[in-house]
């Protein structure tokens, strides 16, 4: 189901991936209308980690399960589950405040504030200053999408602030799978740190549950189960079986698309406008992506850089 090389239909696959993440989003303000927000996380990791395993033993669809040494369990718990649980919190609380849309371009900045953490030491000055540029055009796209509600002084500031956070806590739970990929593929990773993750905060979503109730319906559970299988499996499933055949930096060109994505499911499912201050902040942080991600020595002859 997963195994084409054929680049077209691996961009077809990757182009779908995004819808799906996109629709994932927008489920994810619908949920949170109704159900607490860490209780809509921490049950859709535990669900969507479970059945990746599943799909882990029992396919190759996403490669095959390794045993874990008891080394690796426990990094597994206290860096990759807790720094993605962190996130999820940051994440749907920041949905539930402010457009959804807003939430998923914050995150379309995670690969520069990535290369901010890597540090300058041992990096040429044209290396620094193509990522300084990268990173001064995100944070003008950050600043273009907080002014509205600075200005209006609107309550929603606090969901921008969290989604901010949740973009830099999506690059801290990078940098731990990274750390951990040694020894396990990214979709072991993935299936092992989301279920751990809505382990650890089923205590507080059981708690939010406790004090604001979790209503129930027939579309409540539609959605959340588009978000466990469409939004988590199916989504990475396509991912990582592009990741198998392209360089990272080609598979993550299209990471650019899901804002695009999440406003248009938003825009079309849930009536958030299509506002002029998204598109301006879109493009400058994807600038500043593209830019960053770059390797602009194999695209022009050195002679046409500046000089160190």
């Amino acid at each position: 189901m997963f195994a084409s090389r054929n680049r077209g239909a691996l961009a077809a696959s990757l182009v779908f991936a995004v819808f799906l993440w996109g629709g994932n989003n927008a489920g994810v303000k619908f949920l949170v209308k109704s159900w607490p927000p860490i209780w809509t996380g921490g049950t859709r990791f535990v669900c969507a980690g479970l059945l990746m395993l599943a799909v882990l033993r029992w396919t190759r669809w996403l490669g095959s399960a390794s045993p874990l040494s008891a080394e690796v369990r426990r990094k597994l718990w206290w860096r990759g589950g807790l720094s993605l649980a962190a996130y999820i919190v940051a994440f749907n609380w920041a949905v539930q405040l402010t457009a959804v849309s807003h939430v998923a371009l914050y995150l379309g900045a995670a690969p520069v504030w990535a290369l901010l953490w890597e540090g300058r030491s041992g990096l040429e000055r044209r290396e620094l200053l193509k990522r300084y540029a990268a990173a001064a055009l995100a944070l003008t796209g950050v600043v273009v999408l907080f002014w509205p509600t600075l200005r209006a002084g609107k309550s929603g500031l606090v969901g921008e602030v969290l989604g901010l956070a949740g973009s830099v806590l999506w690059t801290s739970y990078g940098r731990q799978c990274r750390a951990l990929g040694a020894s396990l593929s990214g979709a072991e990773l993935t299936a092992h740190t989301m279920w751990r993750a809505g382990v650890l905060l089923l205590p507080l979503a059981l708690l939010e549950a406790a004090l604001r109730g979790v209503p129930w319906n027939a579309r409540l559970g539609a959605v959340q189960l588009y978000c466990i299988v469409a939004g988590g499996v199916m989504a990475f499933a396509l991912w990582n079986n592009a990741l198998r055949h392209w360089k990272t930096s080609e598979v993550y060109l299209f990471n650019n698309l899901i804002p695009l994505s999440t406003m248009l499911w938003a825009h079309f499912t849930l009536g958030e406008p299509m506002t002029p201050t998204f598109w301006a902040a879109m493009g400058l942080i994807v600038a500043g992506v593209v830019i960053g991600q770059t390797n602009w020595q194999r695209l022009f002859p050195a002679r046409w850089l500046p000089a160190e």
